[in-house]
């Protein structure tokens, strides 16, 4: 397994989308992933960049990385750095809804029920594949709760990816936890599902399928 010479951007963590100047939606990732796929990618030999969410994890070393909070902030880092790699792993959890509008000043707590009105974020990785050169690898995450696989493998198409890791959360998988349990699909081939490992060695495995796209 060997990514020598190749150009790896990986995304990693939660992003945070204002309702005030004190609130925010997001998500429960710590970016442990994101930050096992920057580490193994680098010990593959690759030049890795990592744009990473708000986390309290240490950047791995030998890594560049770069900070944003919001989802459209994520969308604008991947989108410039994109041109540059040879291959992305989109490993961060966006959130999928932003409040409309977002208060300049904190709402005070009343005895009304207050009413909080969404729309939804950009599609990051949809966009990206339309507009990419001839040999880069494009590899998604997808966490379902129902119809896992068949909700992963219509993302894998429709996002246009060459592979997708589905991660079904559970005690020992998902968020915030050392191990997690994922299947690996790929256009047209049986799922390779993993056992629960933990995710230093998920990276590993994820790392050894996308050298062999190059």
């Amino acid at each position: 397994m060997s990514l020598a010479g190749k150009r790896i951007l990986v995304t990693a963590g939660p992003t945070r989308e204002a309702i005030d100047p004190v609130r925010y939606i997001s998500n429960h990732s710590s970016g442990k992933m994101g930050y096992a796929l920057a580490r193994a990618a680098r010990e593959a030999g690759a030049e890795v960049h990592l744009i990473t969410g708000p986390t309290t994890l240490t950047v791995p070393g030998g890594v560049k990385a770069s900070s944003i909070t919001t989802t459209a902030e994520l969308a604008r880092a991947v989108t410039e750095c994109f041109g540059w790699c040879d291959g992305l792993i989109m490993a961060a959890a966006p959130a999928d809804f932003r409040p409309l509008h977002d208060a300049r000043t904190k709402i005070k707590r009343g005895t009304d029920a207050l009413g909080l009105e969404l729309e939804p974020t950009q599609d990051i990785l949809k966009g990206l594949t339309k507009e990419r050169r001839q040999g880069q690898v494009v590899v998604g995450f997808a966490l379902e709760t129902d119809n896992a696989e068949k909700n992963a493998r219509r993302k894998l198409r429709e996002k246009g990816l060459d592979m997708i890791v589905l991660n079904v959360p559970g005690e020992d998988s998902g968020f915030d936890t050392e191990t997690n349990r994922v299947s690996l699909i790929r256009p047209r081939r049986k799922s390779v599902v993993l056992p629960v490992l933990h995710k230093d060695e998920v990276a590993r495995r994820i790392i050894e399928q996308m050298a062999q796209m190059f």
